[in-house]
């Protein structure tokens, strides 16, 4: 029971100095953008939010160093995890882990700290991006993908594609179904669901919110897309996979 004690004698200093973790789904939702690969995404969030700063840190240590490097090791951790659930060798991520780890472990400055977290951040997120277009060969391509992987909230059409690429509209079309093995419309669409998943999954955003921020004309529309495509409704896939983490499921 000692044990209970402390933890109620941390929580309460926890309170009293105002330190509060960042809500659970929002941290997933961020090792998931690690994990689908969405660089610019990660990126922005780190520079904005450096680690351990700001609401959202426990506090591990009275030593800022060692409170810092805490904070890394188990980011190191929980990405190393999500990018593997994603496909990325067991070999490749625990090494990567392994190195990132050591490296925390000889710095013994703030800023280097958090640099060294920004860094390994966008190093999985990347690993991860390449581990997604490994079937996609053409320069053409790859730009296609990255577009709309970077544009995901707004209307992406083949011709705007096209003309980014620089390429006839036709051609491009059958390029990309060539090397994808899906059509440019097709491609889109599975992308904007992969999002709306995660969307259902680790936020609490309404369903005309997600509808808008993916660029669905309507809300009615996003519901009809959904079901035809994953089978259920959006309301169901909420009730079924919310805060999920690593096939534990929690119904809402």
């Amino acid at each position: 029971m000692k044990e209970n004690t402390n933890l109620d004698i941390s929580l309460y200093m926890q309170r009293e100095e105002n330190i509060f973790h960042a809500p659970y789904e929002k941290e997933l939702s961020f090792y998931e953008k690690v994990k689908n690969g969405e660089v610019e995404e990660v990126d922005g969030w780190m520079r904005a939010h450096p680690i351990g700063t700001g609401e959202g840190f426990g506090k591990l240590s009275d030593n800022p160093i060692h409170h810092l490097r805490y904070h890394v090791i188990i980011s190191v951790a929980m990405i190393t995890r999500f990018c593997i659930e994603g496909g990325m060798d067991p070999e490749t991520a625990y090494g990567l882990s392994d190195m990132y780890i050591r490296k925390a472990d000889v710095i013994r400055d703030k800023k280097e700290l958090t640099r060294l977290h920004l860094h390994m951040c966008v190093d999985f997120t990347q690993r991860m991006r390449r581990l997604k277009k490994d079937s996609i060969y053409s320069k053409h391509i790859v730009q296609c993908v990255d577009y709309i992987h970077a544009h995901i909230n707004e209307r992406v059409t083949t011709e705007k594609l096209a003309a980014y690429c620089g390429l006839h509209v036709s051609y491009l079309s059958r390029l990309f179904k060539q090397e994808t093995g899906v059509g440019i419309g097709e491609y889109i669409r599975r992308r904007k669901l992969e999002t709306a998943q995660n969307m259902l999954k680790y936020s609490d955003y309404t369903f005309s919110e997600i509808a808008a921020f993916l660029a669905f004309s309507s809300q009615s529309h996003f519901v009809k897309v959904f079901r035809e495509n994953v089978g259920i409704t959006p309301g169901e896939y909420r009730n079924q996979y919310y805060r999920t983490n690593w096939g534990e499921k929690k119904n809402v």
